[in-house]
């Protein structure tokens, strides 16, 4: 690690690599890339890896202030198997028994299983045997979607709309289970009668950045993410950010934190390096754009680079959040390690949303950071971590301001019995102004664009821009949004890098470090970036080797 007053431009030569950001994609993108022989320098203007999967201190220990779910382990045990690691070695993963508990302000409660005969079971008891059956069918045609999908969607680098249609023309049941022309919350109005169903199941909208009224049927299948499995990271989710840094490191990759880029060069119509606020030029054959695409859209990063991104694949925005960090201890209802507290009336809640206006009556998702499966309940003071989704920053001014949403999350959560020995001060709470602070560019949405619309997921920005030598990854590039989108994202980027660099004539006399040669280095990428991390491409004029396979949707 590297103290930005420290750092010095990489000597001319080699191709050099940079990403701006180390969020979990440009953490995955420079792992990959210096597994493959490359010289890569990581810019991050935050002290610590991890971008949004970020804790904060508490008297308890790091809290986690991010993302606190991870689904698709199978896509970070690939990714740490390309680089020759093993996932189990570098952190303690825990499968939950329960994926989630749910509690309805009428006093009743809901927990989903990992095993889906059991979540079947108690949705029996809470709503009776058609509702069972309902669900059955609603989980089969949700894995049968995401299945489908999961390879030429969302592992791949460049999905092709012709291929994706003529597969939903070839098995009309897909199309049955796609219910298009529906949106998210019509399509659970004609599979459930209980409305707390409908409430629960819609809700896997917001996981994506999105609202059940606005967002394609197509969303149900976010649920199969989560149905597939739910791990907890001892110690946090951070931890799992701090294991791809340390990995990244020890392959050679160069981490300059609490650097943040000013502008990216272009020369000679392609990427030329990137200029660092109050401190060097840094050279870079091509760069990894590791934040909102919309901060490239906005020409927060040079004027040069702002036309990489088009329009349509940053607007509208995604949702934002009101996310508390702190340590308490409570009493009240047993907690799993998620848990949800659903408002009366989720139409009332999205409506106040849609107006840019905080929610009178909030659902909340409360992470018990030091319960779960095999664990006893804490005593004394536990890490809590409270998601209350709000709209990002628009025209017009919010009308919440941080003393009314203490008022009404701890009020909400006290109405279920719910209560904390010591409430937390308002400095641990993040608003959408505070995300728009930290991620510049975002508007403080958390999922990049919108996934609103049936082709919204078509739209979000590809791994390669229209900048020869930038290239995207995080959430808000595709495959979309949640952790292991975002490793994807970067699995995408480096593989589509590697590509081109072993395509282009300017780079094929230079030897890379460690005496590797362009000649050998598709050979390298084949061995760290073998499938199911690559496959031939399909872009004309392309080598067929390196370029991002795939195997998965915005979860």
């Amino acid at each position: 690690m590297i103290a930005a007053g420290t750092a010095s431009a990489p000597a001319a030569g080699p191709p050099h690599f940079v990403v701006v950001g180390a969020g979990i994609g440009g953490l995955v993108a420079a792992l990959l890339l210096a597994q493959a022989g490359l010289a890569v320098t990581v810019v991050e203007r935050q002290p610590t890896p991890g971008g949004k999967m970020r804790a904060l201190a508490s008297e308890a220990g790091p809290v986690d202030a991010g993302p606190t779910v991870l689904t698709l382990r199978t896509v970070f045990d690939e990714i740490f198997a390309a680089a020759d690691a093993r996932l189990a070695d570098h952190v303690t993963l825990v499968a939950e028994a329960v994926l989630a508990r749910h509690f309805w302000p009428d006093g009743s409660q809901l927990d989903l299983f990992a095993d889906a005969d059991a979540s079947a079971a108690a949705i029996a008891a809470l709503a009776g045997a058609r509702e069972a059956e309902a669900f059955r069918r609603f989980d089969r045609q949700m894995h049968d979607l995401f299945a489908a999908f999961d390879g030429p969607m969302m592992r791949t680098a460049a999905p092709d709309p012709a291929a994706l249609a003529r597969l939903v023309a070839q098995r009309p049941g897909l199309l049955r289970a796609m219910a298009p022309g529906l949106t998210l919350a019509r399509s659970l109005a004609l599979r459930f009668r209980d409305p707390r169903l409908r409430q629960l199941f819609g809700r896997y909208a917001t996981y994506v950045g999105g609202m059940p009224g606005q967002v394609p049927a197509l969303l149900g299948l976010v649920w199969r993410a989560e149905a597939a499995g739910v791990w907890r990271v001892e110690g946090g989710m951070h931890r799992l950010a701090l294991a791809l840094a340390r990995l990244a490191e020890r392959r050679g990759v160069r981490f300059l934190y609490g650097a943040e880029v000013r502008q990216i060069d272009i020369q000679s119509g392609r990427v030329a390096g990137v200029q660092i606020a109050g401190g060097p030029r840094i050279r870079a054959s091509a760069v990894v754009f590791n934040g909102d695409p919309a901060a490239l859209r906005a020409g927060l990063l040079g004027p040069a680079v702002a036309r990489a991104v088009p329009e349509a694949g940053v607007r509208p925005r995604s949702l934002s959040a009101r996310v508390w960090a702190f340590a308490a201890a409570t009493r009240g209802p047993d907690l799993a390690h998620h848990n949800v507290f659903f408002a009366r009336d989720p139409r009332a809640e999205f409506a106040d949303i849609a107006r840019g206006r905080m929610p009178r009556d909030p659902t909340i998702y409360l992470c018990a950071q030091d319960r779960g499966t095999g664990r006893d309940s804490p005593i004394g003071a536990e890490r809590f971590e409270l998601i209350l989704n709000a709209a990002p920053l628009g025209p017009g001014p919010d009308d919440g301001d941080d003393a009314t949403c203490h008022r009404l999350t701890f009020e909400t959560l006290g109405r279920f019995g719910l209560r904390f020995s010591d409430l937390p001060p308002q400095t641990a709470l993040t608003t959408p102004e505070g995300f728009a602070t930290l991620f510049p560019g975002s508007d403080g949405a958390l999922y990049g664009r919108s996934p609103q619309g049936l082709m919204a997921a078509l739209r979000r920005p590809r791994a390669r821009t229209e900048v020869p030598g930038l290239y995207l990854c995080g959430g808000g590039a595709h495959p979309g949004a949640g952790v292991p989108m975002a490793a994807l994202s970067g699995r995408h980027a480096a593989a589509m890098m590697i590509a081109d660099l072993a395509s282009t004539s300017a780079f094929r006399p230079a030897a890379m470090p460690g005496g590797i040669s362009t000649a050998s280095l598709t050979m390298a990428a084949d061995r760290s970036l073998s499938s199911p991390l690559s496959e031939p491409s399909s872009r004309p004029g392309m080598p067929g080797r390196g370029a991002a396979i795939p195997p998965t949707t915005s979860v």
